[in-house]
C-alpha cells in the first residue's frame, strides 16, 4: 500500500450530512432568490445532482448536472451558471462555522505525507474543484497536499459506482492493490472494494443504510491516527 484515497464530508472534514444539506440549501435559496424560488431551484437541483449520481455514460458530471438543469429551470441557463460560480466563492463560505475541523485529522495527513505516501482526496464529484478546496481548508488541510482531487469538472462517475473508482485509479496511475480508501459511508466508500482497493470505516460520522458492513479495517479518528503512525515509510519516487 503506497497510495491512501480520502473521501471528504463526513471524513477529511467532520460533519452531519443532514445539517449540512439544510443549510447548503438555505444559502443557495438566499443567492438564487432574485432569479427563482428557493423550493423551486432546490428542486431542480436535486434532479440534477441525482442526474450526476446515476449517470452512465462518459460524460463529465459538470455537463450531466447543467444539460439536465436547464431542461428545468426558466430563463437563460448560462445566468444560473455565472451564479453558481459566485456562489461557491461567496455565500457557500458561510457554511464554515458549522463546520468545526477534527485537530487529528490534519496531524494524520501530516504524518502520511512525511512517511511519502500518495494522498487522493476521492470525495462523490458532485462539486465543483473551488467547493472542495473550501472544504478541505476548512478541514485544516492544503490541496496541495493531494496529488488528486476528484470534482464534477473532471469527473463522469459518482460513488458508488465501481466506475468512479476504476477512473480516480487512471488518473492517478496507480493500481487499486497498493491503495487504502478511507471513508464514512458504508455503500458509498465501501464500494471500493468491487474494484479490489481495501477500505478503512471510520465510525464517527458513519453513513450506513443498512445491510451488511464488510471493511479491511474500522475505527474512529483516533484508531486511524495510531494506524497511520504506524504504517511504514514509503521510498522516495523518482
Amino acid at each position: 500500500m503506497k497510495t491512501i484515497l480520502f473521501d471528504l464530508d463526513g471524513t477529511l472534514l467532520p460533519m452531519s450530512l443532514e445539517q449540512f444539506t439544510k443549510n447548503y440549501c438555505k444559502q443557495l435559496s438566499i443567492f438564487f432568490a432574485d432569479l427563482i424560488d428557493g423550493k423551486q431551484l432546490i428542486t431542480h437541483v436535486l434532479s440534477a445532482t441525482n442526474a450526476m449520481l446515476h449517470n452512465q455514460e462518459n460524460r463529465r458530471n459538470e455537463e450531466v448536472f447543467i444539460k439536465h438543469l436547464a431542461t428545468l429551470i426558466p430563463g437563460d441557463i448560462q445566468v444560473y451558471i455565472e451564479r453558481f460560480s459566485s456562489f461557491y466563492d461567496s455565500a457557500f463560505l458561510n457554511l464554515q462555522e458549522i463546520l468545526p475541523p477534527h485537530p487529528q485529522i490534519a496531524a494524520t495527513i501530516k504524518i502520511l505525507k512525511e512517511k511519502n505516501y500518495q494522498l487522493v482526496v476521492a470525495t462523490n464529484p458532485i462539486f465543483p474543484i473551488k467547493a472542495n478546496i473550501h472544504r478541505l481548508n476548512w478541514a485544516g488541510l492544503n490541496a496541495a497536499d493531494f496529488s488528486y482531487i476528484s470534482s464534477f469538472e473532471n469527473n463522469c462517475y459518482c460513488k458508488p459506482n465501481p466506475a468512479y473508482f476504476r477512473e480516480v485509479l487512471t488518473s492517478i496511475n496507480e493500481s487499486p492493490e497498493n491503495c487504502l480508501m478511507v471513508g464514512n459511508d458504508v455503500q458509498e466508500d465501501l464500494a471500493a472494494r468491487k474494484v479490489g482497493i481495501k477500505t478503512y470505516l471510520i465510525d464517527d460520522h458513519i453513513i450506513h443504510r443498512g445491510g451488511e458492513i464488510v471493511t479491511d479495517y474500522r475505527g474512529s479518528y483516533t484508531d486511524f491516527f495510531d494506524f497511520a503512525a504506524k504504517l511504514p515509510p514509503i521510498p522516495q519516487r523518482i
